[in-house]
C-alpha cells in the first residue's frame, strides 16, 4: 500500500517551501523566514500550551500538554541544517510529540550557522539540558528528541556528557538523524527526486556553514555518529523516511546502535520525507508514528 493521499499532498508543501527559499539572491534571513513557515504543515495539538523561557541564556519554548507529567520534560533540538529553522518552526511539531509522551517539551532556539558555527549548537543544547536539571528534573526523567540536524544533536548531546561522565537524558528519539558528514551514503543520490526538501547541494551547503574549521575531518566521530562509540547511551528509537536524502544515515546509526548493544529501535516510514514529523496532526502516518514516539518515552523515561 502507498502513501495515504494527505502524506502526497505533504510532501508538495515541502517541495513548495523548498522552491521558493532556492529562489536566487535571497538574502539569509528571507531564506529563515521562508523555511520557518514549514510550521503550517502541522495542526496546532489540542490541549498544548506554549511559554518562552530563557534556558540558562538559550532561547526555548515551553510546548505544555494538558496534564503532562509534572517530573517528565522532553528536551527537543529543531531541523535545518543549522542554518535555517528555530523553534518556532518546530513549535506545532514538538507539541504533538509532547501530547504523545505525556510530558512538556523545552524546544531550543540553538543558534545557527554560519554566524554561529560548531559547536555553538551542541553548547547551546547542553545548557538547556542543564537548565533543566537546574529546575529539578532527573536525568533518567529527560527526554532528547529532534528530527534532521536535531536529530543529530539529540544523540550528540548525550555522547558528550557519556564523555564526561555525567547523567544523560532517559530516552533518545531521533529523527531523520544527519549522521554521516561525508555525504556518501548512497541515498543522497538515489533519493534525489524523492527527498522535497534537500538535495546533495543544500547538504553541501549546510556542512559549509556548520564546519568551518578547515581543519575538521568529516569522518571524525564527534561530528559523524556512524564513526562514534556509541557505548552507554541511554534507549534510542530512530526513525528516518524511505524517500530522504538521509535514508541511509538513519538506517546505518540504527545498525551501529543495535552493534553496540543500545536498547534501540529502527523505523523507516514507506516513502516518508525527511523531517516527516512536520507533518503531525495531518498526515496519518505520521500520526502514527509520534504515537509510536511518546510510547517509546513513557516507557523508557525514569526506567
Amino acid at each position: 500500500m502507498g502513501a495515504s493521499p494527505e502524506a502526497h499532498e505533504f510532501a508538495e508543501f515541502l517541495a513548495s517551501v523548498s522552491a521558493k527559499s532556492s529562489t536566487p539572491g535571497l538574502d539569509l534571513v528571507v531564506i529563515r523566514d521562508i523555511v520557518d513557515s514549514n510550521h503550517k504543515a502541522s495542526t496546532e495539538p489540542e490541549g498544548v500550551t506554549y511559554a518562552e523561557v530563557d534556558a540558562g541564556g538559550v532561547p526555548a519554548l515551553w510546548a505544555i500538554p494538558e496534564g503532562a507529567d509534572p517530573e517528565r520534560a522532553l528536551l527537543h533540538f529543531h531541523f535545518g541544517g543549522s542554518v535555517t529553522a528555530s523553534m518556532h518552526s518546530d513549535r506545532k511539531a514538538a507539541g504533538h510529540i509532547a501530547k504523545a509522551a505525556g510530558a512538556r517539551s523545552l524546544v531550543v532556539d540553538f543558534r545557527l550557522a554560519p554566524e554561529h558555527p560548531y559547536p555553538a549548537q551542541l553548547d547551546d543544547a547542553e545548557s538547556a539540558y542543564r537548565w533543566l536539571l537546574a529546575q529539578g528534573y532527573e536525568p533518567q526523567n529527560i527526554g532528547s528528541t529532534g528530527h534532521s540536524i536535531g536529530g543529530t544533536l539529540a544523540v550528540m548531546l548525550p555522547l558528550r556528557l557519556l564523555a564526561k561522565g555525567e547523567a544523560t537524558p532517559g530516552a533518545i528519539v531521533s529523527v531523520s538523524p544527519w549522521a554521516d558528514l561525508t555525504l556518501q551514503n548512497p541515498a543522497v543520490d538515489a533519493n534525489e527526486s524523492n527527498d522535497k526538501m534537500l538535495s546533495r547541494g543544500t547538504l553541501e551547503l549546510f556542512r559549509g556553514a556548520w564546519l568551518q574549521d578547515p581543519a575538521v575531518d568529516f569522518t571524525d566521530p564527534q561530528i559523524s555518529l556512524v564513526n562514534a562509540d556509541l557505548t552507554g547511551l541511554p534507549p534510542t528509537l530512530v526513525y528516518y523516511g524511505e524517500y530522504e536524502a538521509l535514508a541511509d544515515d538513519g538506517a546505518q546509526l540504527g545498525r551501529r546502535l543495535a552493534d553496540f548493544k543500545v536498547t534501540t529501535e529502527t523505523h523507516a516510514m514507506p516513502e516518508g520525507q525527511h523531517s516527516f514529523v512536520l507533518g503531525a496532526g495531518r498526515v496519518p502516518e505520521v500520526d502514527q508514528a509520534i504515537e509510536q514516539m511518546g510510547q517509546w518515552l513513557r516507557n523508557h523515561l525514569g526506567a
